[in-house]
């Protein structure tokens, strides 16, 4: 990390973190809410992503109160047709990234390890090295790992 930090004078990226959830109900909705705010609070933007959640307007209004006290977005996922997908509240932009909790997951995590050596590289190069990162899959591709996944 702090030769990430080194390599730039002013942030090239950003970073977005997702917490995605099958199902949230009311019964898990402050916990799911939390996990994402713990998960995400490294991260210039954080949401909270949901293929099936409650619609009543009680469940909105207090996603929206979450999202206004802590700046965790919401996301509807749409497992059928991922074009329809549809952030529900904005997350809250932050200008910084926090560069120790960033390290300590990468001291934890190869996976956030190796993104932030692959993230260093391209900004040192200033060229994204495509192949360093997962692929992005074409409609068909996702929606066979869709149902590979039993997401859905």
């Amino acid at each position: 990390v702090l030769d990430l930090v080194k390599s730039y004078t002013s942030l090239p990226v950003r970073f977005f973190s997702f917490e995605m959830k099958k199902e949230i109900k009311w019964s898990n909705q402050k916990e799911c809410y939390f996990q994402a705010v713990s998960n995400s609070s490294w991260a210039n933007e954080g949401y909270l992503v949901a293929l099936k959640y409650e619609t009543e307007p009680e469940f909105m209004e207090e996603m929206r109160r979450l999202n206004n006290a802590f700046g965790i977005g919401f996301i509807r996922l749409d497992s059928d047709n991922i074009d329809e997908c549809e952030i529900l509240f904005p997350a809250t932009t932050r200008n910084f990234v926090d560069w120790d909790t960033l390290n300590r997951l990468g001291k934890v995590n190869k996976d956030v390890k190796e993104l932030i050596v692959h993230v260093k590289e391209s900004v040192i190069i200033k060229n994204v090295k495509i192949a360093e990162y997962d692929k992005v899959l074409q409609d068909t591709e996702l929606a066979k790992w869709i149902k590979e996944k039993g997401i859905g």
